[in-house]
């Protein structure tokens, strides 16, 4: 692998640190609440995706938008009607994630020290809520690592053409590394940048894809067992 210093484009939920569990357990809450008395919980999971797809257009990503999910789904599932009172503890829901602590992965703070100390160039981007966001980062304690921030709306290839645009980026030596085929890994390697992809046993549902080989000659994709892994190739 190379030995020369690479770009990193590197992710943050659920790469850098845990993310998605709290909502799972967010979600698993709602669902007993809800307590559907014809749909299983899988069924009402289902639901809950579709909602999510639909606020996502209208709300974006981030807490807000997965409030606004959880309260459309109630009005679409429950025969009861929505009160402020049960609006607020719906709402409840999704603010216990906002309390939880920033839990860095094994072995993030140690790799990003090593890519650091070969003068990789690391760039953090990260999508959703750009308060949201900033904050996880502030608080996570790895902002030193990294040359720039980047807090984008949606990750897709025109994302990844613009940054690579904006910071004179060399996609042969550039590449996103991430835990979701959706918006880290396809998406780049459409762009023309190489990826590196770090599964995540709780990666968001929404964020499934299968991903398929490299379609340019000189394009690499890499698939690790950890993030830590890193070191072993850069």
């Amino acid at each position: 692998m190379p030995a020369l210093p690479q770009t990193l484009l590197i992710d943050a939920d659920d790469t850098l640190w845990e993310n998605n569990v709290y909502f799972e357990r967010a979600i698993a809450d709602f669902i007993s609440f809800l307590n559907h008395r014809e749909f299983t919980r899988e069924q009402v999971r289902e639901v809950i995706n579709d909602v999510e797809r639909d606020c996502i257009l209208r709300h974006g990503y981030g807490l807000t938008s997965f409030a606004h999910a959880l309260v459309d789904t109630f009005e679409r599932l429950s025969r009861e009607p929505l009160t402020p009172a049960l609006k607020e503890t719906i709402h409840g829901f999704a603010h216990t994630i906002a309390a939880q602590p920033v839990e860095i992965i094994a072995g993030v703070p140690e790799t990003l020290a090593y890519l650091d100390e070969r003068q990789h160039h690391l760039i953090l981007v990260t999508k959703g809520d750009f308060t949201e966001q900033t904050g996880k980062v502030e608080r996570s304690g790895l902002k030193e690592y990294f040359a720039a921030v980047e807090v984008v709306p949606e990750k897709d290839p025109p994302t990844y053409r613009d940054l690579a645009r904006r910071y004179e980026l060399d996609p042969e030596i550039t590449w996103m590394v991430g835990n979701s085929p959706k918006s880290d890994i396809n998406p780049a390697l459409a762009a023309g940048l190489n990826a590196v992809f770090v599964p995540h046993d709780q990666t968001w549902v929404l964020e499934h894809e299968d991903v398929p080989h490299p379609a340019a000659v000189n394009q690499k994709l890499l698939v690790l067992d950890r993030f830590a892994d890193l070191q072993r190739h850069f």
